[in-house]
């Protein structure tokens, strides 16, 4: 049985292939979603467009505008809706493609429903962490160290250097899983649970990069990181305040 929701969530189905989309549907209906179904690029972007959605799945090969088009407009409007890309194209340069135009997730057809399903889960019950103020009681969704200040809602920043900062989706995930256990050690497994929240995980050498560009972003020096702290072995460890040792 689903797991009980204050309100009935909506997902919008973006997809041109009748009977996948029907079936989709009906699997929604059934666990408790409610659903629509857009069947072309353009009725996707105009519906997307009107907001109210909890989570979209975007075919990536549609008639009209396609799926990585559909979720790069999205995001430029500044529309967070969580979006997992449902494709037959399941190359790694296509996942990597649909993680940067900002997608959340991606699954290649064919699938399981029930697998599609638990991603869907897990992505909702991501959001709904990651709407949780950074340190779990203030109402500001805004978090400050070392001269940076980064608005988890918007996912805009500013860096000490006063330029303005758009992260990623992934890259805001990281930045508050690791606020939110701050000089705690948090171990790339752990992150990569919180951040990708089932069972088939990207390698854990995804997560360093994306240490990597968040220092890029936020530090001083990057290659002396005082705030996003590298236990080796282990993982990671964030800091408010600036330390100007990082482990080994």
């Amino acid at each position: 049985m689903s797991e009980a929701r204050t309100r009935t969530q909506r997902i919008l189905v973006v997809e041109d292939e009748e009977s996948l989309a029907e079936g989709i549907l009906e699997n929604l209906l059934l666990d408790g979603y409610e659903a629509e179904i857009a069947a072309d690029g353009d009725e996707g972007l105009r519906r997307i467009g009107e907001g109210g959605w909890d989570l979209v799945l975007l075919d990536v090969m549609l008639p009209g505008v396609d799926g990585f088009t559909i979720c790069e407009r999205t995001r430029a409007a500044g529309d967070q809706v969580p979006i997992l890309f449902l494709t037959a194209k399941g190359g790694e340069d296509d996942r990597i493609r649909g993680l940067e135009v900002g997608g959340d997730d991606y699954l290649a057809k064919p699938f399981a429903l029930r697998e599609l399903l638990l991603r869907i889960t897990a992505i909702l019950r991501r959001k709904s962490w990651y709407a949780t103020p950074p340190d779990g009681s203030a109402k500001s969704s805004d978090i400050a160290f070392g001269g940076n200040r980064v608005d988890f809602k918007t996912y805009r920043g500013t860096s000490w250097d006063g330029s303005e900062q758009q992260l990623t989706h992934k890259e805001a995930l990281i930045l508050k899983c690791l606020s939110d256990r701050t000089g705690e050690i948090v171990s790339r497994e752990d992150i990569l649970e919180q951040v990708w929240g089932y069972e088939i995980f990207p390698s854990t050498r995804t997560i360093d990069n994306f240490i990597v560009r968040l220092r890029k972003r936020f530090e001083r020096e990057p290659d002396a990181p005082r705030h996003f702290h590298t236990q080796r072995g282990v993982g990671y460890r964030f800091t408010i305040d600036e330390e100007t040792r990082s482990e080994p």
